[in-house]
């Protein structure tokens, strides 16, 4: 099979591939990559958790109160459909220069945003934002791991995790203040001086070793036009869909049969292409397509908590907001910590075993929640949040390291960004899917008169009724067990997808 040279898939090779050395960066010039890293990783999650807090002097400023959800649509969908073709490119050219590029177009794109003079212009420039932070989020990943061996990539992980989960605690905080206390344009120009210290450090410090070309680099133009139209398209209407329009109306089902025609395109150009953007090989290695195919369901998974967990502290068990946002973010605090330590269960029982305990125990902990006594103490699911943190870390992270190891670096980033573009897919899948199942149970609770604005705009003008209070609970818990069946889906694929022990290259850096 194509790409699939020198696996070693016998014995105890996980464990022994572990002290692989690594031709890279010398020691003393790693320190300022990784702080380079973490810098780049900071800029792309602090964007949304920053920008959200700020929406009403957004709006209040500009207007767009009708499109200001485009702000992070707009966002994510670049993002998401620049993936796999920036991990491509960093194959094909290394990754310096895409994560250089990356970082000026999402700096150029926070400075436009800083200087948008209306909701239109906003939204257009956060997607040039997205078309920067999409290079940033692939790239980062694989760097940390053309820069470390396996037995050390734990580290830079976890690194790695707790910039996410800062970000998630502090990024809110640090947005309000900002709109409150100076101006809502500070939130993208706070963005410059991080960005530029992250691009200094990476021109300073990283060397990428020289490797043999076999001639002049083919790049897929095609193949990247047709894969971003495609994810663009498809997006869109999972994202717009039941929202802006019904999801039988002509614009919906147009979106979706263009996407699906688009779908066919992007095959027939990439079976044609002599270096295609999303190669076959992505989806015909056993391992590769497991792992995909887990963490599409992680990120559908995740939803359930990031999206209705604040909403069923407000309304169901009475909390402030900033009371309602640390019930949500105590998972920030187990994750990083649980991933850091999967390292010493995953070089005794295998990445696939740990991977599958993990989110094993994920699927219970979701399954919980709707046995929660009501209205309940909010120590209940806070302790939830805090187990659910630890099992996802102790799932996702030994999934990432397991599956970069299976192929060389000519092949890293294409499979990180795969993996990265399955998962930024199941968000919008399941935030689509689950706002779906939670307006469902509410408007049977509510006598058809009840979605997600109505609930928003009853916490907004005071304590919502009880009658209220008893249909978001259900509505909040019909989620989490479409959350619990998700989790048991990627338990599945790991169970009779996944090879029993992953295929590690005797030298994954090479």
């Amino acid at each position: 099979m194509q790409g699939e040279r020198n696996p070693v898939d016998q014995g105890d090779t996980e464990t022994r591939a572990a002290g692989a050395v690594r031709p890279g960066a010398p020691p003393g010039r790693r320190g300022a990559v990784v702080a380079a890293l973490m810098l780049s990783m900071a800029l792309a999650a602090l964007d949304s958790t920053i920008v959200s807090t700020a929406v009403p002097q957004i709006v209040g400023d500009l207007g767009g109160f009708s499109v200001f959800s485009w702000l992070f649509s707009g966002y994510l969908l670049a993002v998401t459909v620049t993936l796999p073709v920036y991990g491509k490119l960093s194959d094909t050219f290394g990754r310096k220069p895409v994560l250089i590029t990356g970082a000026v177009v999402f700096l150029l794109g926070s400075l436009l945003c800083a200087t948008a003079w209306n909701m239109a212009a906003l939204i257009v420039f956060r997607v040039v934002q997205g078309l920067g932070g999409g290079a940033l989020q692939g790239t980062v990943q694989t760097l940390a791991a053309d820069l470390y061996p396996l037995k050390e990539r734990p580290k830079i992980q976890a690194r790695l995790s707790t910039v996410w989960a800062t970000s998630a605690v502090a990024g809110p905080g640090l947005g309000g203040v900002l709109a409150a206390y100076a101006d809502w344009r500070w939130i993208f120009l706070i963005n410059l001086p991080i960005g530029a210290l992250a691009l200094w450090l990476v021109v300073r410090h990283l060397h990428e070793p020289a490797r043999e070309s076999s001639g002049r680099a083919r790049i897929d133009w095609a193949g990247a036009l047709a894969v971003f139209a495609c994810g663009g398209v498809l997006l869109t209407a999972l994202v717009q869909g039941g929202v802006a329009w019904d999801w039988l109306s002509v614009p919906s089902l147009s979106l979706f049969g263009t996407g699906f025609a688009l779908i066919g395109a992007v095959v027939v150009i990439e079976r044609r292409a002599a270096e295609p953007i999303i190669p076959g090989w992505v989806w015909r290695r056993r391992t590769i397509a497991a792992v995909n195919l887990a963490l599409g369901a992680l990120g559908l998974l995740m939803v359930a908590p990031s999206v209705f967990l604040p909403t069923y502290a407000q309304a169901v068990l009475g909390l402030a907001p900033v009371t309602a946002g640390f019930v949500l973010s105590v998972w920030t605090l187990s994750w990083p910590v649980s991933a850091a330590l999967s390292q010493h269960v995953y070089r005794r029982i295998g990445f696939r075993n740990t991977a599958m305990a993990g989110i094993g125990a994920a699927a219970l902990i979701l399954l919980a929640f709707p046995f929660l006594p009501y209205p309940g103490a909010p120590w209940q699911p806070t302790l939830l949040m805090l187990l659910l943190g630890g099992a996802l870390g102790l799932f996702q992270l030994p999934l990432i390291i397991g599956v970069q190891s299976t192929v060389g670096w000519a092949e890293r980033g294409t499979t990180t960004a795969s993996v990265l573009f399955c998962r930024q897919t199941g968000q919008t899948v399941g935030a689509t899917l689950f706002g779906a199942i939670a307006n469902g149970v509410l408007a049977a609770r509510l006598g058809g008169a009840g979605d997600l604005d109505a609930v928003t705009r009853a916490l907004a003008s005071g304590a919502p009724d009880e009658r209220l209070r008893h249909a978001v609970a259900d509505a909040v818990h019909a989620v989490y067990l479409g959350a619990a069946c998700a989790a048991v889906l990627a338990f599945l694929v790991l169970l009779f997808v996944a090879p029993r022990r992953f295929p590690v290259l005797d030298n994954p850096a090479d």
